[in-house]
């Protein structure tokens, strides 16, 4: 699998789709069948990169989407930001947590380069 932002207008990521590797595109070439799972964050609300996170790292028979996606939100209507977390096996990356952050993490920055310090109140 990969994960993959869905633009709204760069840097803006209006959602996230999971893409199944393992189904090719139908033979008009639609590669819709392969997008297995999706989530659009809402109207004025935008996101970083997912990130994939092993719900069990060290277990070789883990199935290769047993895990969660990760990310930040902007919400343009409320100037709210959110780190969400999301299940990666759920057909519509279902939240399972959503942790208000006490400042905005920029469209298009890579959530590896924010540290700690950056996200204390």
């Amino acid at each position: 699998y990969i994960y993959a932002t869905v633009t709204d207008q760069l840097p803006k990521a209006a959602g996230v789709m999971k893409i199944d590797l393992s189904i090719s595109s139908g033979s008009d070439g639609n590669s819709d069948d392969s997008i297995v799972a999706s989530r659009l964050y809402g109207p004025g609300c935008y996101g970083g990169e997912p990130y994939f996170v092993a719900r069990e790292p060290d277990n070789p028979a883990a199935e290769e989407d047993d895990g969660y996606l990760v990310t930040y939100v902007h919400d343009e209507n409320t100037d709210e930001s959110w780190f969400l977390v999301m299940n990666a096996k759920s057909p519509n990356l279902e939240i399972v947590a959503k942790v208000r952050l006490p400042g905005r993490v920029p469209y298009g920055f890579h959530g590896l380069f924010v540290s700690e310090n950056n996200l204390k109140p």
